[in-house]
């Protein structure tokens, strides 16, 4: 965890922007400080791409303004450009390109001298597991590997600041474990990191501190566990195997579970508990002989979150 004096490397102030009579983003403010990294936690619509497009210089805001690494994003566009790494919501890699001749041009584009752009080129895709596939076409590649190349795209002028706008999204369990190893490293080695993303999971994995925006609003911030509370507490669910098991384990539970809460059509009782009433519940059914699926702590998801905060859950935001 960062210090808490730590200086911000981002910072967004009072942004606000508007698309005739929407406010898509509406007086957004928030510091990260060096080393740590920010998640922008929210549905599809809730103005986090908009906010790091403003934050990246790719569109103005109405009003407000920010800074990253000391430079204003109003005043100082091209030093913000030069301090920061972006990586899109889509792969911007040229597919009819190999990997390593993606990331050549964007050295060439930086203008780093050749020699320093073939070594530069050999040693992120090492980085990135992607030495295997370098000289194959990027149209080639699975998704998972797309999105490790677009992110050695983004690191070929070792930037200080990264900015990554739903990074995971489309990839699947094993391709965004993968990726979020590799930007861990990343933050250890002192880059600051800003992303944006739809998963609770992915938030709680990787951020330090979370901003819940919703309808181009902040709603909330915290650490991800202060977030987690405030949208309740974890629910304990038991599964029984036998359907004929359930009127006695509802008089057994009922005891140990408050409001408890029986989904008869999977043999599934649940209801607000902590970590300790699992070994009393896991004794208590097997002195009855009850047999169990499944008996464990369900902790909260982004619509858990949503719904305590908003009271509506997040699929309905994005409508």
């Amino acid at each position: 965890m960062t210090p808490p004096n730590a200086s911000p490397t981002i910072e967004a102030i009072d942004l606000v922007k508007t698309f005739g009579d929407m406010t898509a983003v509406d007086r957004v403010s928030f510091q990260v400080p060096t080393g740590s990294v920010l998640g922008l936690l929210g549905p599809n619509g809730a103005g986090k791409t908009t906010t790091v497009r403003m934050m990246t210089t790719l569109t103005p805001p109405t009003s407000g303004t920010g800074r990253i690494a000391g430079h204003d994003i109003i005043k100082e566009p091209a030093a913000v450009r030069r301090s920061m790494g972006l990586t899109a919501q889509s792969a911007t890699v040229d597919e009819l390109l190999t990997g390593r001749e993606n990331l050549r041009l964007i050295a060439d584009l930086y203008g780093i001298d050749k020699q320093r752009t073939r070594s530069l080129a050999d040693e992120l895709l090492e980085r990135f597991s992607l030495t295997d596939a370098a000289d194959k076409v990027a149209k080639q590649y699975s998704g998972g590997m797309r999105r490790r190349l677009d992110l050695a795209a983004s690191l070929v002028a070792a930037p200080p600041v990264l900015f990554l706008d739903e990074p995971t999204t489309g990839l699947d369990p094993r391709s965004r474990q993968e990726l979020w190893e590799v930007l861990r490293g990343l933050v250890k080695e002192g880059t600051t990191l800003l992303l944006t993303t739809q998963y609770l999971e992915e938030a709680d994995n990787l951020a330090d501190n979370v901003i819940v925006i919703d309808k181009g609003r902040i709603i909330a911030e915290g650490t991800p566990l202060q977030l987690k509370d405030r949208s309740g507490a974890a629910r304990l669910v038991v599964t029984l195997s036998r359907p004929e098991d359930i009127p006695q384990a509802h008089e057994l539970l009922k005891g140990v579970i408050p409001e408890l809460h029986l989904d008869e059509d999977v043999r599934q009782f649940s209801g607000p508990a902590d970590l300790a009433s699992i070994n009393t519940l896991a004794s208590l059914l097997a002195d009855h002989e009850i047999e169990v699926d499944d008996l464990g702590l369900k902790r909260p998801s982004l619509d858990d979150v949503f719904l305590s905060l908003t009271g509506h859950r997040a699929e309905e935001a994005a409508k």
